[in-house]
């Protein structure tokens, strides 16, 4: 394979953020170089699957049906999808899922990637294995149009941190090595374990230093072991997008969005706030401080 390692601060220097696009998948069709992808340039909003999944788990709805529901139900422009909600990924779903996005005008923007192995792991072997469980997701990722995958890096408990950095590092480079040929970025949530430390997160960020591997903040509440804001501040120079959240006041969730503009940050917030009534009051909030 080619080489295709580009640094992120030459990328820093000239753009911001990773934006969406590809047209087929590896698995799919046969894709050998990767192309410029185009950068976010502007803010905008979109929906995470999750935040309605008690109405999925009810059945109400299913993932097919989300453009639409973005759409006509609260008039946003993307959708995140999880890829536990997702039916049977057979190519006709797949052609479904895209031509219903496109018959609402909605951009598809990444796939939150859960339970397919942990990326910072002692074993070689299990570390390959994740990596290739992702890599389905790259490939419906990158026919569906979707600009990343969101990823978790959690680590064994009380792992030493100078030894996981090198375990999720190798872990990482080897999903972009399949990533980069079809545009799509690698992106890292804070879900708990080593992935909440924020500064591990950017020695991580440093170690790895690729144009297409980046974070995804989760703006969850603060509390007593994690701070948010400190967290965002850390992770907005490599962020490839932002899973929003209402924060407990108004003026806290002004502050974060302040942040992110000021860092430079031009790209999707990703509403996860729980609920159509969150959803709705996430949006209001995003369109008076964006």
């Amino acid at each position: 394979m080619k080489n295709t390692t580009v640094n992120r601060r030459s990328f820093l220097q000239k753009s911001t953020i990773i934006g969406a696009t590809s047209i087929f998948a590896p698995g799919l069709m046969s894709t050998l170089e990767a192309s410029p992808t185009p950068r976010m340039i502007t803010d905008d909003i979109s929906i995470a699957q999750w935040s309605l999944v008690d109405e999925i788990r009810k059945g109400k709805w299913k993932t097919l049906d989300f453009p639409k529901i973005a759409r006509e139900d609260f008039d946003i422009n993307g959708i995140e999808f999880v890829n536990t909600l997702f039916e049977v990924p057979t190519l006709h779903y797949l052609k479904t899922l895209k031509k219903n996005a496109e018959d609402h005008g909605v951009s598809m923007v990444l796939i939150m990637v859960d339970d397919e192995g942990e990326t910072c792991t002692p074993s070689k072997e299990e570390r390959k294995q994740t990596v290739i469980n992702h890599q389905k997701w790259i490939d419906i990722a990158n026919y569906l149009g979707c600009n990343a995958i969101r990823t978790n890096c959690r680590g064994p408990k009380d792992a030493p941190k100078v030894e996981a950095l090198k375990w999720a590092a190798d872990t990482y480079n080897m999903m972009l090595e399949y990533a980069v040929p079809a545009n799509v970025s690698i992106l890292i949530e804070n879900h708990g374990g080593l992935s909440n430390d924020a500064d591990w997160m950017v020695a991580l960020m440093k170690e790895v230093n690729h144009l297409y591997f980046g974070s995804y903040p989760d703006w969850r509440e603060p509390g007593p072991d994690f701070d948010n804001v400190d967290f965002l501040r850390k992770m907005l120079p490599y962020a490839g997008g932002n899973s929003y959240r209402n924060q407990p006041t108004e003026e806290l969730t002004a502050k974060m969005i302040k942040m992110c503009k000021d860092a430079g940050y031009r790209g999707w917030y990703g509403i996860e706030s729980s609920g159509r009534d969150a959803i709705m009051q996430g949006k209001a909030l995003l369109n008076k401080y964006l």
